[in-house]
Order: structure tokens, then sequence, then C-alpha cells
């Protein structure tokens, strides 16, 4: 797949920072699909030969036409007349034939041609948002990127598939029609074309206005979407605090505004193409009016006078097409300067040049974090781990505790290479994690988030997303360690049941069991679970957590959790706040100690019994 070599750039892609670019460099912008265009220059080839050959087959009528009268209507002979009249008839059928034919075959190219480009460049733009780390989704709203990946390259497609063709082939035919009433008409055509350099100035000056407003035009479309995006994935929420009318005044506000901006683009680009007519009939029709004077004088045949109209009127519809066509394309270079910013777009979390291969392991990843300082970028004055050190052996169960925004998630996701550390050292296994590659390194590595995301596919694909190609034997097998195989099979297909959009089918615990069962299908040698077990009701936890006992068998597991009467039986507990450890022991030691912990256990039991020895994981939310 075709792709530009990415720039240096950062994310957040700029929303309009080409409002203000020299006119010159905004029209170039289109310029941006040539990597798009290249792997397919045989047939933009075949295409432009075709587009000529319809060209020049509409160029070819009026000179026919003049031969018809001149010779076929005019002549003298009746039997000559006759003769000469099937004659040119036949010829000019032959011109019709031909334009079809090289019209139909332009056609079915340059359609092809733009529904492979902007499919390609929809896949090349998906792919490298995909890859960008979420620093970029820190910045950007995915309403704006939805926006770029179909407004956008709707925009592209119509250009490359339609209108470029269409501005080719009439600029080959209102250049060829010129050249021809210069010929023809040197003396008129010459006053003619000063009067259309006159018809230039004032385009140029439209144009820059309409290209402007295009992109405007484009940017209010994305901020509708972001709003819809956003909404849309909240329908409880808004529902729940009676927001409908709300969120439909305020989606409705941004799509006004959008039209606001859209009808000044129209009206802008209709009085460019209003004057461009005009100015160009009218300076043709002075033209005309000499060539009938010179009819009426004997200086030009009638049939010369034909050919000459209808030059024209190629001429005249020429010139009309153009201006659309430089509207749309003004549109385009608009939509192509977005889809760059974005392809332009480099993830700071950026892969090692030369990889580092990941040791072998058994019974579990060692896991070594040295000297760690971190802010995220959105928040650089407000530090989220400082001078954090932690080593943990294979196959040991380490739990993090501590209130909110003590950076325990944080530590996920700099394991997983979500964000780097601004200094310090992460190492798995003995490779630092910069060293490796992200596959090797997150392939490593599974997880049981809080809120399970489960795609729109069926059961059996949910489980194996991480192992793809897992048989459905294996993932059964998963599904029953995890206890969601009764479940499952209760569905009306079993594991092929399609879940819903976000497993809208399912409970908050079976969605998550869903995702434990992935994740122990993956098997990987470090098992990270954040606070796995918080959807569950207290029937169902046991039975996960008995799952989860023998999932972290031989591997190494990290824990996050607030409710501390599920970590009391691993082997270590990290005690963490403002993003520091603070301290580490096991639950006896650290509640005879005092301080933090023993104040957190101290609120938590005196309100409710320790549970028994539950091994890992945080305890049930109401489910």
């Amino acid at each position: 797949m075709p792709s530009p070599e990415p720039s240096s750039q950062p994310a957040p892609i700029p929303s309009d920072a080409a409002k203000s670019r020299p006119a010159a460099k905004q029209v170039k912008s289109i310029s941006g699909l040539l990597p798009f265009l290249r792997p397919y220059r045989g047939r933009i080839a075949l295409a432009l030969l075709f587009l000529v050959m319809a060209a020049v087959s509409t160029l070819v009528f009026p000179m026919a036409l003049k031969l018809l009268i001149d010779e076929g209507v005019v002549a003298a002979d009746p039997a000559s007349r006759v003769m000469a009249l099937r004659g040119h008839f036949l010829a000019l059928f032959a011109v019709g034939a031909a334009l079809g034919l090289f019209s139909a075959l332009r056609f079915y190219m340059v359609t092809w041609l733009g529904e492979r480009v902007t499919a390609d460049l929809r896949n090349a733009v998906y792919a490298h948002v995909v890859r960008q780390s979420p620093e970029f989704f820190e910045s950007n709203a995915t309403g704006e990127v939805l926006s770029r990946l179909t407004t956008d390259t709707t925009l592209v497609q119509t250009v490359v598939g339609s209108s470029l063709s269409m501005g080719l082939r009439n600029a080959v035919m209102g250049i060829g029609a010129l050249a021809m009433l210069v010929v023809t008409n040197p003396y008129v055509m010459t006053q003619v074309l000063g009067i259309l350099v006159l018809v230039v100035l004032p385009s140029l000056y439209f144009g820059r206005r309409v290209r402007k407003l295009s992109r405007a035009s484009q940017d209010r479309v994305a901020d509708s979407s972001a709003i819809a995006a956003e909404v849309l994935n909240a329908i409880p929420v808004v529902q729940s605090h009676t927001q409908e009318a709300r969120e439909a005044r305020r989606f409705d506000a941004s799509t006004e505004r959008a039209f606001e901006t859209a009808r000044k683009r129209t009206l802008v680009r209709s009085m460019l193409v209003a004057f461009i007519i005009t100015a160009t009939f009218g300076a043709l029709l002075w033209g005309l009016y000499q060539g009938t004077q010179a009819v009426i004088q004997n200086r030009i045949s009638a049939g010369h006078l034909g050919q000459t109209v209808v030059f024209v009127i190629i001429l005249v519809s020429s010139v009309a097409v153009l201006s659309e066509v430089y509207g749309d394309l003004l549109r385009a270079a608009g939509a192509t300067e977005r889809l760059m910013e974005l392809l332009s777009a480099e993830s700071p979390v950026a892969e090692p040049t030369s990889p580092q291969p990941m040791p072998p392991t058994r019974g579990g990843s060692a896991l070594h974090l040295s000297g760690v300082n971190f802010h995220y970028p959105s928040r650089p004055k407000h530090p989220a781990l400082l001078d954090f050190n932690l080593d943990v052996r294979p196959g040991e169960t380490v739990a993090l505790v501590g209130p909110s925004g003590a950076g325990k998630s944080t530590v996920f996701q700099l394991l997983l290479r979500f964000y780097d550390a601004q200094s310090g050292q992460i190492r798995l296994d003995g490779v630092e994690v910069r060293a490796t590659s992200l596959l090797a390194l997150r392939q490593r590595i599974g997880i049981v988030p809080q809120d399970s995301t489960i795609f729109s596919s069926t059961a059996l694909d949910n489980i194996r997303y991480g192992q793809p190609e897992a048989t459905e034997a294996q993932v059964i097998a998963a599904a029953r360690a995890a206890f969601a195989h009764d479940f499952i099979s209760a569905l009306p297909e079993g594991y092929h049941s399609f879940l819903g959009e976000r497993g809208v089918r399912l409970s908050g615990g079976q969605r998550q069991r869903i995702s434990i069962a992935r994740a122990m299908l993956k098997n990987p040698p470090l098992l990270l679970l954040d606070e796995a077990t918080s959807a569950l009701d207290a029937e169902s936890e046991r039975m996960v957590q008995a799952a989860l006992e023998s999932a972290m068998a031989d591997r190494t597991t990290l824990v996050i959790a607030h409710r501390l009467a599920t970590v009391q039986r691993a082997d270590r507990i990290v005690v963490m706040e403002a993003g520091r450890i603070v301290d580490i022991g096991r639950h006896d030691e650290l509640v005879a100690r005092g301080g933090l912990y023993a104040r957190l256990a101290a609120m938590q039991f005196g309100m409710e019994a320790p549970e028994g020895a539950i091994v890992a994981g945080p305890a049930p939310a109401n489910a």
C-alpha cells in the first residue's frame, strides 16, 4: 500500500494550520496524492490516452460539419450533393461512435482509479492512525479522525474519479477549440484572447476565497462528527441525566455553523462560476459576431461559420466545466491537506531501528523499573510517577494499591509502552522496553482491564482477539477456565453468536469474563490485572478468582486493586501515593507498620469483614 514518508511533526494534527498558507502552496497541496497515484502509472497513461482520443473526436466534429455544409448542402450539383451528404453523414456517425467508445473507456479507467486510490488512501490513513500512541488521542477527537477518513476521502474520490478527468478532457478540448479558432480567424480571436486574459485575474481572487472556505467547511463538519461520536458512545449517561434535548441542541448548533460556512463557500463559488461563464461567453460572442460579418462580406464560407459556431460552443462549455472542476479541486486540496496532516503525525513512541530480541522465559517474566519519572503530555506540570523503583521476580504476584491518582495505572501504561518515561529505565526480562519492538513487547503482556472492550463480532472472535490462530477447542478451554462457557453456550448461536456493538447483548460481568478468557488464551508470561473482577457479582467473582489463581500459575502478575481484601495473599503489596512508592510488604507487615496502608485497611475493614484469602484482583462492584 503506498504511503508518503512521515515527517517529524508530532501529534496533535493541526485543524486550521493551512488557512494562512500562500495560495500557491495551497493549490499544490493536492500533490500529496502523488504517492498514491504512482503505483498505477500504466492505468493513468491509458486513461489519458482515452481522454485525449475522446477530446480529439469532439474537435473533429466541427471540421466534419464544415465539409458537410460546404460540400453537401451548398454544392451546386444535386447528384453530387446527395452522394456528398451520405458520405459526410457517415463520417459524422463515425466521429460520434469514436467519441462514445473513447468516452466509455475513459470513464471506466478514471472511475477505477478514483475508487482504488481512495481505498489505498483510506487504508493508509487508518493503518497510520491505529499505530499512534494514546498521546495522539489525548489531543485529537475520534470524530475528527473519522471525518477525515470518510468525508475527506470521499472528496478526494470525487476529484480523482471524476472531476480531474473531466477537467483534463475539457482543458484539451478548450485548448484545441481555441487553437482552431485562432488558426481559422486569427484577427478576431486575437481580440478575444485579450479580453479572456482580463477574466483570469478576478478568477484567481475568487479561487483563493473558495479554497479557504472549503478548508473551513471541512473543519466544521469534523466538529459535528466529533460531537456525534462522543455522545453516541455515551448514550446511557446522556439519557440517565435526561440531557437528550441539550445534546440535540449542541449538535444542531454545530451543524448550523457547518451549514453557514458551506453557504459562504457555495456563494463565493457560484459568483466565480457566473463571472467566468459570463465573461467568457461575452468575449466569444464578440468573436462570433465578427464571424457573421465576415460571411456577409463573403470573406468566409457558411461552412466556415458553422465550424466556428461549434468551436465556440465547445470552448464555452469547456470553460464552464473547468470553472466547476476548479471549485472541486479547491475543495479536494483542503481535504488532501487534512489527510496529509494525519499521515504526517508521528507517534512519539517510536520503534527502535535495530530491535533487540526478547529472551525465552520460564515461570514468568522479570520486571525492573529504576528511577522512572513520568508526566502525561497533556499535564506537563503534574508528575504521574516520581523516582519510581520496583523489582518483580519471575512468577511473583505483586499488588499495587493506593488512592486514586497515585500512579498505579500509569505503571501499566509505561509497561505496555503506550507512553515513554521522561527518564529512568524499564526492563522486561533484562531488555529495555525501548530497545525491543512493540510487537515483541506487547506479545509478552496480557491485560484484563476494568472496563472490558467487546468488539462487534462473535464470542469466538472476541476471545481469540489476542491469539487469532487459536483453534475453537482452545477458545472453549479458555472460556471454561474463565467460567464463561455456560453463558456463551446459552446464546442463540453459541460461540458464533454476534455480541453487538461494544457487547451490548451481554451483562457487565459477562463482558469481563470474556476479557479474562481472552487474556488466558493469549497465555503471556506477564499478566496485568486492572481491577479485573470489578464488574462481577459475588458468585461470579469467586469463580473467576479461582480461574485467575490458575491463570497466574507460572507467570508474573501485577494487580491494581482498591479493595484490600482481595490482595491479602499477594507475594508483595506496593503502596503508592502521589506517584511514589511509600511502602512495600505483605498485608500483615503493612498493617503492623501503620501508615497509609493501615489507614486504608482500617477504613475498609471497619465497614466489612475481610473475605478469605482471595489471591488477586479487586473486590466486586455491585453487579
